[in-house]
């Protein structure tokens, strides 16, 4: 009896390890499988219904950008000419029909400088012999415009809605210029509100400068045909006393001998 349980021990201490590892083997493929860890988004912070679960596998949500809505503004341009007088103010036009204003400067600041058109001679009815100059309005607030000539002393001063004004007499070459003024001060010449007064040609000088160009063509197609005439001419005669020494009996015997 004690060697049978002997022997009934020493297969159990060779039998225990091989149970042993199959009941680890056996526990280890039935116990559940490991779950994935979640990950928790916050969206929108301090709100409690912004909170969304989404799997570490999972990209977050895609953000939608807001759509702007552009503001609608006026598409066109005020009709408004700068070198046209007694024309109604852009900010009028502008608040009757909503149009755009070119930009301009306040009126706390100096105006730009205005721009000379023309300065041109008048010779019929009241203001015959003056000189009318003819300007175009800055993009400034003005209040009025001064006409400056060089050595006068005396400057001609016009409202804000003129575009033109007269002067007296000129000599070539001498300089024009005009000015806009406000409450802030005036503006500065420039190359292109000084003009230099030149004369233009009359219409006689123009009329007797073709009357005169149109004589000297004439002169010269008369010259041109008399000499064509004469060549001719003379090519006739020499001609014609070729054959009558052809036909001189001691022409033909001082050619024969």
């Amino acid at each position: 009896m004690a060697s049978l349980c002997r022997n009934v021990a020493v297969l159990l201490f060779f039998v225990s390890p091989l149970m042993h590892s199959h009941l680890f083997a056996h526990a280890s493929t039935s116990s559940p499988p490991i779950t994935r860890k979640r990950i928790t988004f916050l969206i929108g912070l301090g709100s409690d219904t912004d909170n969304t679960d989404y799997d570490d596998y999972s990209s977050p949500p895609a953000v939608v950008p807001s759509v702007k809505i552009p503001r609608l503004y006026s598409d066109f341009v005020c009709q408004y000419d700068p070198c046209l007088e007694n024309q109604e103010p852009c900010d009028h036009l502008k608040a009757k029909t909503g149009c755009l204003c070119p930009g301009r400067s306040g009126g706390d600041k100096p105006p730009h400088a205005p721009r000379i058109q023309a300065l041109l001679p008048i010779t019929e009815g009241e203001n015959a012999g003056k000189i009318e100059v003819q300007w175009c309005a800055p993009q400034s607030v003005v209040s009025s415009y001064k006409v400056i000539v060089e050595g006068s002393d005396n400057a001609m001063e016009f409202g804000d809605a003129f575009r033109r004004g007269f002067v007296g007499s000129l000599e070539v070459g001498t300089k024009v210029c005009v000015e806009a003024m406000n409450n802030a001060g005036h503006s500065s010449p420039s190359d292109f509100s000084c003009k230099r007064f030149e004369r233009p040609e009359s219409s006689d000088h123009k009329l007797m400068a073709g009357v005169i160009g149109g004589g000297v063509a004439f002169i010269l197609l008369l010259v041109i045909v008399a000499v064509v005439l004469c060549r001719r001419q003379m090519c006739q005669k020499a001609r014609r006393e070729s054959v009558i020494g052809l036909g001189n009996p001691s022409y033909k015997a001082e050619r024969a001998s």
